[in-house]
């Protein structure tokens, strides 16, 4: 009886909701929830419970020696019987297309952006945010972290049990450490759309830089970043991508940053190991051995957070802090470095004191351009709100971006010039291996003109 409660209110509450269930939207994540994945436990629960229920009342009746000796014959002409065989039909009938629909609605919510991220928002609120102001935020979660085929779907699901167990009783780690350790390898998800192996040609990259004078002098840095790829060993995906080319490396701390073993296959029959020239010989025993592969170099290709130089003289190039402000790039990267207990502090003390100095230090500034000062202070608050979580403890720089070697290792964890091989040959740091240093921090590179990009 309470199987057939349970099922028969899950199947109205289906029909009420079925434009909800057809389309799949939820207003809330806990909305979604409760519609897409409690509502059909509900139901199946029900259905569970009927032969349950059943099975125990013959298995009473037999202790009891109430059951007939001779299990009762189904006349199928009798009226009665054919009415309860037509219901239970129609009703199993009912039940598998109510099931079917809560099954593929509930695999599909849990596989949809808003249950990823938004679920458990105190802990996925810094991935989340990060994931949203990335170039891969209309690319779903799954389509990285899990990817295609039932294997790896069954594996996140065991997964996400002791996550769910986790965030319940607040047993995991603040902030959330990485690299993960589960995550499927990149030749099965980030190469379903990119093709590392394919030539990419040279290209050029303008890296403005801001001071922290009065006027915000800006400088810019051209690079011609060296690509490569193909068949070739020329540039950057060239050297590390190329068909029948393997990488192995072995670190040896849980960031992978400092890497004291390296070996490298070309994939022609030519195999040379590199060690670091302060590591003793063997070095790479007992250590983790790890294939290369993208994400060694993007380690955050959808999760990035900048440090707040960085962070700023972005804004500033994007026109969203005015560099027209008076040591706006000064004052921005004060406020930002400090310490807040929450994301409504940071607003604001942001706002408050990026507005307060203009308006005691600079009051002409303020004056004629307050409504500039205002945006820009805005601005800056929400580079906090991107980049720096207190419930969470991530903080300026938590999380390594190995591309490139300004903020953090990067390439230099391998190209140090400090990694030999047996022969004495160096795995290069020579900066043309890469790129092409066509200025550096100049107000206006020639470069730039002859492009007519000044």
């Amino acid at each position: 009886m309470l199987g057939v409660i349970l099922t028969t209110t899950g199947g109205v509450l289906w029909i009420i909701l079925l434009p909800n269930m057809m389309s799949g939207h939820a207003a809330h994540p806990y909305m979604g929830i409760a519609m897409f994945i409690t509502l059909p436990g509900i139901f199946f629960v029900g259905l569970a419970l009927m032969p349950l229920g059943v099975w125990l009342k013959r298995w009473r009746d037999r202790r009891r020696g109430l059951a007939p000796e001779i299990p009762a014959a189904l006349d199928l002409r009798s009226p009665q019987v054919r009415c309860v065989l037509t219901f239970f039909v129609a009703t199993t009938m009912a039940n598998v297309v109510i099931g079917a629909q809560f099954t593929y609605r509930a695999i599909a919510y849990m596989d949809s952006v808003p249950f990823c991220g938004e679920t458990c928002h105190t802990v996925m609120e810094p991935e989340f945010t990060a994931y949203q102001n990335s170039p891969h935020s209309r690319v779903e979660c799954v389509s990285c972290h899990i990817g295609s085929g039932a294997n790896w779907f069954v594996k996140s699901k065991i997964s996400g049990t002791w996550q769910v167990i986790a965030v319940t009783f607040n047993l995991y780690e603040k902030p959330i450490p990485t690299p993960v350790r589960n995550l499927r390898p990149a030749r099965e998800t980030c190469e379903q759309c990119h093709w590392p192996q394919k030539f990419g040609a040279d290209r050029v990259r303008v890296v403005p830089k801001y001071a922290g004078d009065e006027a915000n002098s800006v400088s810019k840095t051209v690079l011609l970043m060296r690509i490569g790829g193909g068949e070739t060993a020329r540039g950057i995906h060239g050297t590390h991508m190329r068909a029948g080319v393997t990488i192995r490396y072995a670190p040896s701390d849980e960031k992978r940053q400092t890497i004291p073993w390296v070996e490298y296959d070309d994939g022609q029959g030519h195999v040379t190991q590199y060690r670091a020239a302060d590591a003793k010989p063997g070095v790479e025993n007992g250590l983790a051995i790890r294939v290369m592969d993208c994400m060694d170099c993007h380690t955050r290709p959808s999760h990035s957070f900048d440090l707040p130089e960085r962070a700023v003289d972005r804004a500033m190039a994007g026109g969203e802090i005015a560099p027209g402000l008076p040591f706006a790039k000064k004052q921005a990267v004060e406020l930002l470095k400090n310490d807040y207990p929450s994301h409504e502090a940071a607003d604001k003390e942001i706002v408050g004191g990026f507005e307060k100095f203009y308006r005691e230090q600079k009051a002409g500034v303020y004056q004629q351009k307050g409504a500039e000062v205002k945006r820009s202070a805005r601005a800056v608050a929400a580079i906090y709100r991107r980049n720096v979580f207190p419930a969470m403890n991530v903080k300026w720089g938590i999380y390594p971006n190995n591309i490139g070697h300004t903020d953090f290792p990067g390439c230099f964890r391998c190209h140090d010039d400090n990694h030999l091989a047996a022969d004495q040959r160096k795995i290069t740091q020579d900066c043309n291996a890469c790129h092409q240093l066509l200025a550096m921090d100049e107000a206006k590179p020639k470069i730039l003109e002859e492009l007519g990009e000044q």
